[in-house]
C-alpha cells in the first residue's frame, strides 16, 4: 500500500488511548499493510497505528529483519528489574534518552484471521513491545524518563526544528 507519514509529538492522536479493532475488514487489512510498509524503512523497530494517524490498537515491528504486526496487542507480562535503556521514537525525531524498561516482555494479540499471536523476548524486542503498547495507551517514551532527563528532553523538543 504505502509508507505513511509519521505523526510528531504534539499531535493529539499520540495522546489518545486507542480503540480495539472489533472487525477485520478491507480498511483493517490496508492499515496493516501500511504499518508493514512504514516499518520496513531502515532504522525502524516498530510503528504503532497512532503514529500514522489511526487511533486503533495495532502495531508493526521490525526486529533484526523479522517483520510482522499485531492487532489488539496486550502487554501480558514483563520480567526482570526495570532499568534505563537508550531509546528514541519516530514521533520525537532526533532525541535519544534512557527510558525505564523491563528486560523481558510478552505481548499477546491476534492476526488478520483472528489467530492468536504471542511475541516474547528480551533486548530490543522487549523494549519495542513495551514502547509500541505504550503508544496504544496514549503514552510516549518521554513519560518513561527520569524527571531530570524528561526536563532535558522537553527542552530539546521545544528547541527542535520540527516542533
Amino acid at each position: 500500500m504505502a509508507v505513511r507519514e509519521i505523526r510528531l509529538f504534539g499531535d493529539p492522536v499520540l495522546r489518545a488511548v486507542c480503540a480495539p479493532i472489533d472487525t477485520v475488514d478491507d480498511g483493517t487489512r490496508a492499515l496493516v499493510q501500511d504499518l508493514l510498509d512504514t516499518v520496513e524503512l531502515p532504522g525502524r523497530a516498530g510503528v504503532a497505528a497512532p503514529q500514522i494517524g489511526v487511533g486503533v490498537r495495532a502495531f508493526s515491528y521490525n526486529i533484526d529483519g523479522d517483520i510482522g504486526y499485531v492487532l489488539n496487542p496486550v502487554l501480558a507480562e514483563v520480567r526482570g528489574e526495570p532499568s534505563p535503556v537508550g531509546e528514541g521514537c519516530l514521533s520525537v525525531p532526533g532525541l535519544w534518552h534512557d527510558a525505564i524498561r523491563y528486560p523481558w516482555a510478552r505481548v499477546t494479540g491476534v492476526d488478520l484471521d483472528g489467530n492468536d499471536i504471542v511475541l516474547e523476548g528480551d533486548g530490543l524486542l522487549a523494549q519495542a513491545l513495551q514502547h509500541e503498547t505504550d503508544h496504544l495507551d496514549g503514552m510516549l517514551y518521554l513519560s518513561r524518563l527520569s524527571p531530570e532527563n524528561r526536563r532535558a528532553a522537553m527542552r530539546e523538543v521545544r528547541e527542535s526544528s520540527w516542533f
